[in-house]
Parts: structure tokens; C-alpha cells; sequence
């Protein structure tokens, strides 16, 4: 989840991360976004069409990088409000997750910067395949197909230390995986100074 309040919820597709963020955010009375709707026309089509996206090195046409950016700066613009907001969004790999801290420069480097640009408390929805594939099958109108859930899994870099995260239970009811978030962030304990 992310900045000076903002956050960013980072699970695979089916993983309700959306459902999770808007209500974390109507409960807390911040923005919300989800990422999905940020992504542009092309990586929609390729993805409809079981296609995963591509950000491999060299970077000559990535698939994710102009959309993470894209992410970073709506977020740089409501910590530079000072508007608390919500990013519901599948940063799968830690470098994702270094662009939504640090924007392009990020691209660059892939170690943390001394000084992060962004706030961010990335709150990892985690939970087994067999119960997210069951969620998908069950979503009706979003372009990602289920079948691109294995391709997720196989991209995903769970956070770790330095990052600043916390893991929760997918397997919770919805009410209990709201709550747990929203102490964390009520408390403060895992927001970086």
C-alpha cells in the first residue's frame, strides 16, 4: 500500500486486491486507485489474448515500465498534495515495486535509494494458487484471461527486507484482511520515516 499514507497492494490477478483497496480507502477516507486502469490499450489486447507482458533486459519495448512510471507519478502527485491514496496493483517483481518508490530513475539502479522519493507500504495479499485460479474463474469482464495466473505466479518476487511490506492471509474473511491492514497503517509500524 503506499505513501505517507498511500499504499499499494501488490498480489497476483484474483487475488482481491481491488475489493481490499476500495474498501480499505472508503474506511479510511483516502483516494483510490486500481493500476488496471492505467494500463495502456496494447497491453490490455496482449493480455487478452493470453499473452504475458514483457520488461525483459535491454529495455527496447517494455511492456510494464511506462505503466509503473505512469503509477509513480499519480502517486507522486497525491503525496505531493498530501492526499493518503490506495494503488491496488500487481507490482510483481521487486524492480516494479522500485519504480513505484522512485519513478524512472529506478530503471537505472536497481538498489534502494538512500533516501526513498515515495512513502510506500506495499501490503502483499498472499495466498495459495488453487483459491486465486477459483476467484478468477468466477470474474466476468476484466481483460486478463485466467490462464496468465500461472505466468504471475512464475513472475512473482515476494518482498522481502529492505522493503517495506507486510504479508497478509488471503484465506481471512474480507472484513478481518481490511482490518489487519488498516492497523498496520493506523499504527504505523511498518511505514518507513
Amino acid at each position: 500500500m503506499m505513501v505517507p499514507g498511500s499504499h499499494t497492494g501488490r498480489p497476483c490477478q484474483g487475488r482481491k486486491r481491488t475489493t481490499v483497496g476500495s474498501r480499505l480507502a472508503a474506511k479510511l477516507g483516502w483516494k483510490f486507485y486500481d493500476a488496471d486502469n492505467y494500463h495502456p490499450l496494447e497491453n490490455k489486447k496482449k493480455m487478452a489474448g493470453g499473452t504475458p507482458l514483457n520488461d525483459e533486459v535491454p529495455y527496447i519495448n517494455p511492456d510494464r515500465i511506462p505503466w509503473l512510471c505512469t503509477l509513480h507519478s499519480i502517486l507522486r502527485r497525491e503525496d505531493s498534495s498530501r492526499q493518503d491514496a490506495i494503488l491496488a496493483c500487481s507490482a510483481l517483481k521487486k524492480m516494479y515495486r522500485h519504480i513505484l518508490v522512485n519513478g524512472a530513475s529506478a530503471i537505472e539502479t536497481e538498489q534502494p535509494e538512500e533516501k526513498p522519493s515515495l512513502k510506500i507500504l506495499f501490503v502483499h495479499l498472499d495466498g495459495p494458487i488453487d483459491i486465486i485460479a477459483g476467484r478468477l474463474e468466477k470474474r466476468r469482464g476484466h481483460f486478463m484471461p485466467p490462464e496468465l495466473l500461472k505466468s504471475q505466479f512464475d513472475t512473482l518476487e515476494p518482498p522481502s527486507a529492505p522493503e517495506n511490506f507486510i504479508t497478509v492471509s488471503l484465506e481471512k474473511p474480507l472484513p478481518e484482511i481490511v482490518l489487519e491492514i488498516e492497523s498496520a497503517i493506523l499504527q504505523g509500524e511498518a511505514l518507513v520515516e
